[in-house]
């Protein structure tokens, strides 16, 4: 059975920083597209970084370029989303999504959001205060 498991939200000040970590289990890790999405109250739901495992190409919603960084850890079933220079804006409920996709696939269609991912977390809220 696949699992995400969201972890390393909190409250911070503007300006401060939060890594936060998608792990997965039961999940193939030799290549995968895994993103990040954060929904805020009475907004549609946004994505805001994604990855393929198998290149390390990476992508990223404009309103956090420059700012936060997606990576996968050492340990390869882990996904790193580094936040940095937080502003209020982006106070929301995280959640990371993750969908098997080998070598030479589509992983770029999740990028662009074509393709719905198959596995979500639960989420880890992120707020920020002015």
């Amino acid at each position: 059975q696949v699992q995400l498991v969201e972890s390393g939200g909190g409250s911070v000040q503007a300006g401060g920083s939060l890594r936060l970590t998608c792990t997965t289990s039961g999940f193939p890790v030799s290549s995968y597209c895994l993103g990040w999405f954060r929904q805020a109250p009475g907004k549609k739901r946004e994505a805001v970084a994604h990855i393929y495992t198998g290149s390390g190409t990476t992508h990223y919603h404009d309103s956090v370029k420059g700012r936060f960084t997606i990576s996968q850890g050492n340990a390869k079933n882990t996904v790193f989303l580094q936040m940095n220079d937080l502003i209020p804006e982006d106070t929301a409920m995280y959640v990371c999504a993750a969908e098997d996709i080998p070598q030479g696939g589509s992983w770029h269609m999740y990028f662009t959001g074509a393709f719905e991912y198959t596995h979500w977390g639960q989420g880890t809220q992120v707020t920020v205060s002015s």
